[in-house]
């Protein structure tokens, strides 16, 4: 759909913007809303039980459209009222939420309040349209960051009042057809996932054959398994290794998500992702085929099988197969990720917390799982590179879809808050 012009336009002074509608007006941020940064509170004063206000510490607390706070804080030195604006001011900079309450909030963050002579949507839709900008000119090395005076001196393109509401009324429309369509690709993306890793769990602990004949594993999580399979401990097929690393060898690390990277971890990841240390002979090497996983993050299913030569974090296991001859690496890989399995990780992880779990080998090596012939362990992975290549496909398709729409979205506050697009007559429409 195209939307008309504005009758007239003007230089806006900013060479990025370009021309602005005649009748709009800059303004810096400090002029037109109360712009206040957030301060960290003493630890002391923090608590999760729920004491004094809920504190946000930066953007991981964010949600959706509004926080979602994990901390509160009986003494916050900084808080913002129902309805502020949220600004993310630390990477990732730029990232919004609505305060749905007050909130206690920390450095991570600052509040901006609009007038009351302007609308807070609106306000709110040129602050996403901004956040490229912030982005573009946040510093640091460590992590990039944008300043509280940075923010008071952006300039801001403002209609009248009632343009103002009338190009909000208009966005909240459209963003809202958008978001729908985003949503029912994220709901198929979900559905896709869940069907890939069914068909995975099915075929990792029952196999390809429905007619084979069925015993009973023995074991809880495992239950009925074909007549053929073993069960055995792991300790029986894999051995804990520690080899030591060399500077010749990549540092790999392993996602809950996506297994063993197949490449050197950056700087800037190496120090958010494993302990660091300039020395790597305190990382432990790894070869294609061993079976490594993260201690702490074993229950969620920190699994990966090695792909290339590497080395891991100290706080890493690394487990080699006995005899390559019996198991497929990538099978155990698969099968260790199901949530049945997972289950059973964490069974057998050691902590007082979630937080502070942590799977050890002398435990990891107790755990039973059932193992087919190594012919049949081919067929399956062979079986499962298909079907999961299909449902892969179907998710990249959905994920490029959302892309687009977010695009879309982007473009049209873009186009609607720096007047590119004359949307008044749309909003007439609507009220009519």
């Amino acid at each position: 759909m195209s939307f008309p012009k504005y009758p007239a336009y003007k230089d806006s002074g900013v060479e990025w913007i370009g021309e602005i509608p005649v009748g709009w007006h800059s303004a810096c941020l400090k002029h037109v809303a109360i712009v206040d940064a957030g301060q960290s509170p003493a630890s002391t004063d923090c608590n999760t039980e729920g004491c004094g206000l809920p504190f946000l510490q930066g953007c991981a607390d964010f949600g959706v459209c509004y926080p979602v706070p994990k901390n509160y804080c009986t003494i916050p030195p900084k808080s913002c009222c129902k309805e502020d604006i949220l600004l993310s001011v630390r990477a990732p900079v730029g990232r919004l939420n609505v305060a749905d309450r007050q909130y206690g909030i920390g450095r991570g963050l600052c509040s901006i309040r609009p007038s009351s002579s302007h609308d807070k949507k609106y306000f709110l839709y040129t602050i996403l349209f901004l956040e490229e900008y912030f982005h573009s000119i946040s510093t640091g090395s460590t992590y990039e960051a944008i300043s509280t005076e940075q923010i008071k001196n952006t300039i801001l393109f403002l209609p009248p009042l009632p343009e103002q509401q009338a190009i909000a009324s208009f966005l909240d429309r459209e963003c809202g057809k958008i978001d729908a369509l985003i949503a029912e690709q994220e709901r198929l993306i979900a559905l896709l996932a869940e069907k890939r890793q069914a068909v995975i769990s099915h075929a990792v602990t029952k196999g390809l054959n429905p007619n084979a004949p069925m015993k009973d594993s023995g074991i809880p999580w495992i239950g009925m398994v074909s007549e053929e399979w073993e069960i055995v401990r792991l300790g029986t097929i894999f051995e804990e290794v520690n080899e030591s690393g060399n500077e010749n060898l990549p540092i790999l690390s392993v996602s809950i998500h996506t297994g063993v990277s197949d490449e050197e971890l950056s700087d800037e990841k190496l120090d958010r992702k494993v302990t660091r240390s300039d020395d790597r002979s305190k990382y432990i090497a790894v070869r294609p085929g061993d079976l490594t996983y993260n201690m702490m993050r074993a229950w969620q299913g920190g699994f990966g099988t090695v792909q290339v030569m590497g080395m891991v974090s100290p706080a890493y296991v690394v487990a080699r197969p006995k005899n390559i001859s019996r198991q497929k690496t990538d099978f155990i890989e698969l099968l260790l990720r199901t949530p049945n399995a997972i289950s059973e990780m964490k069974r057998y992880s050691r902590g007082v917390t979630d937080f502070r779990l942590r799977l050890y080998w002398e435990e990891f090596k107790k755990i039973c799982i059932p193992l087919p012939i190594l012919k049949e362990q081919d067929e399956i992975l062979n079986f499962l590179k298909e079907k999961t290549g299909h449902f892969d496909a179907l998710a990249t398709t959905a994920r490029n879809a959302i892309t687009l729409l977010k695009e879309r979205r982007a473009a049209l506050i873009s186009a609607a808050v720096t007047g590119k697009i004359d949307v008044r007559a749309q909003s007439k429409a609507l009220a009519a």
